[in-house]
């Protein structure tokens, strides 16, 4: 351009300098699941990666992130980057520094220096007062970067001269002989160091500002979803690689090996026997087994649904549909929600001292069925009630204008729309109940060790009478197992059960892994429910 003067400073090609943010941000994402994998114990913290010592390791890691957001800050305010940053940080990057390092100043003095609460606290005030400053009185790429990666070169350097090593502890000196050990500290101020650089490093890729900011929530938001679920498979999978031989022991794949079963009357024998999941507990058999436990986990939850799912979905037809909005709905809906947010324990004890004693004072399937319909049928309630209510009003006005009555618009069209979000509630109950432990103690449980003949039998335990109500199942007023307490009593225990498995931990681990398990089911009947609804309506 004609009459254009070139600046002294050299400004570098956007994607170049996108590049580099975008190489911070992913070697922090990656050093984010470093720490997580090394405070599971995926990693050993004492050991060593391609010859280099894991601490070690982590410690260059820091320092070369929080050296790279640092430059790539100070490259912004000198205009080598192109960036366009705001006047401050903002309030929260302020607060949040501001804090960091006063902890990190105090904690430094104590440890350092052995220093004491008069030493420690003036040494906490300036090393935050200046987290402030900086914070506070610069531009946005200096206050959001030069904190932040300050912090990650003080915690890797640490690391890198091993002053914090795999055999670090730090006594903190309370009359419970607390301490905090290299295993927790190495792993949690990597994960947290990486967060807040990487955090930084994304507002730096956004060019700061309102993009900037948005981008360094997103990064927030995703590490953290992905280490939720990281940590959920990895719960799961820690729990089958404990629990499945267990679970296998004394198996056998053949065929005809497996318990045999009527199939239109023709008797068939499975090809798969597994003893720990067809058999119980019992002096003469070789392998013992959780059959009764799991077939009384089953019982509970569909006893539970079957009670609990007519009488919310119920209510909230009512609540939404047909009563006003006043003292009434307000009132249901404060209670529903205390309801929801009461222990298990609390739910336990109406049980035990409500139901079980009109129920001849014995614990009994039907008063542990009746007990966890109590703890789902809130949730059942909210979730119903907000599906409904999420229903648009146009699909109520056109089957009005069509002259359809208010009760065939509700069953036709209201509540089909709404049932994706009912099963979801229905599903979200299911996951809480099955697990529970305390009701089902006070309710139902009559022992840890039960055959497999004493397997609750609930379908062919029906029996028709002449007086009302002309039909008993003595099954349902019997005590038996369910797979949580089980659980809970192994552990309490602490012991096998038998010849079952040679080390006494494996059955415990192969109980919890059934548990799982039957959890699962049960969200993939209500996953696929679900779907299933929302199809139908698609294709409406």
């Amino acid at each position: 351009m004609a009459g254009a003067t070139e600046t002294t400073l050299v400004r570098e090609d956007t994607t170049g300098t996108e590049a580099v943010a975008g190489v911070a941000i992913a070697l922090a994402v990656a050093l984010f699941a470093f720490g997580v994998a090394v405070l599971f114990d995926a990693v050993s913290i004492s050991g060593s990666i391609a010859g280099v010592p894991t601490v070690t390791l982590l410690g260059g890691l820091l320092a070369v992130l929080g050296g790279a957001v640092i430059a790539f800050g100070v490259g912004s305010s000198l205009e080598y980057v192109e960036t366009e940053p705001s006047p401050h940080a903002g309030l929260v990057a302020t607060a949040t520094f501001t804090l960091i390092w006063f902890g990190l100043g105090g904690m430094a003095s104590a440890w350092l220096f052995d220093a004491g609460l008069l030493l420690r606290l003036p040494v906490a005030v300036a090393a935050g007062g200046i987290a402030f400053a900086v914070t506070a009185l610069t531009r946005e790429d200096i206050g959001s970067t030069l904190p932040a990666g300050a912090v990650a070169i003080v915690v890797g350097s640490a690391f890198l001269t091993g002053i914090v090593g795999p055999s670090w502890v730090w006594d903190l000196g309370f009359e419970q002989q607390a301490s905090i050990t290299a295993s927790f500290l190495v792993p949690a101020a990597t994960a947290g160091c990486a967060l807040l650089s990487g955090w930084a490093a994304a507002k730096a890729y956004g060019g700061f500002g309102a993009r900037g900011r948005r981008m360094g929530a997103y990064l927030l938001i995703y590490v953290n979803a992905s280490a939720i679920i990281g940590v959920l498979f990895l719960l799961i999978a820690f729990t089958a690689v404990r629990g499945i031989p267990g679970l296998l022991h004394g198996s056998q794949f053949a065929l005809g090996a497996g318990p045999t079963v009527s199939v239109f009357g023709l008797s068939v024998a499975l090809p798969v026997s597994i003893p720990f999941v067809t058999n119980g507990v019992g002096l003469l058999n070789d392998f013992q087994g959780v059959f009764p436990a799991i077939v009384g986990t089953i019982w509970l939850v569909v006893g539970a649904v079957i009670f609990a799912v007519p009488l919310g979905v119920g209510a909230a037809i009512f609540l939404t549909e047909y009563a006003e909005r006043g003292r009434l709905t307000q009132a249901v809906e404060i209670a529903t929600n205390g309801l929801w947010s009461t222990p298990s324990i609390v739910f336990g004890l109406f049980g035990f001292t409500f139901l079980v004693p009109r129920f001849g004072g014995n614990k009994s399937l039907l008063s542990g069925m009746l007990t966890l319909g109590f703890m789902l049928l809130p949730l059942v309630l909210i979730t119903s009630r907000e599906a409904l209510i999420a229903v648009p009003d146009e699909y109520r006005d056109a089957s009005a204008a069509l002259g359809v009555t208010k009760w065939q618009t509700i069953r036709s069209v209201v509540v089909p729309a709404a049932l994706p979000g009912v099963v979801t509630g229905v599903i979200l109950g299911v996951g809480r109940i099955a697990g529970e432990t305390a009701p089902i103690l006070l309710t139902m449980t009559g022992g840890t060790f039960v055959s497999r003949d004493q397997a609750a039998n609930v379908i062919g335990g029906f029996a028709f009478t002449t007086r009302p109500p002309f039909v008993t199942n003595p099954e349902l007023l019997q005590a038996t197992t369910a797979l949580p307490f089980q659980l809970y009593a192994l552990i309490t225990a602490g012991v096998g059960l038998g010849d079952n498995v040679s080390n006494p931990t494996e059955f415990q681990w192969a109980t919890a892994f059934v548990l799982l398990l039957v959890v699962l089911s049960f969200y993939a009947i209500g996953i696929g429910t679900r779907y299933y609804f929302r199809r139908q309506l698609r294709h409406e």
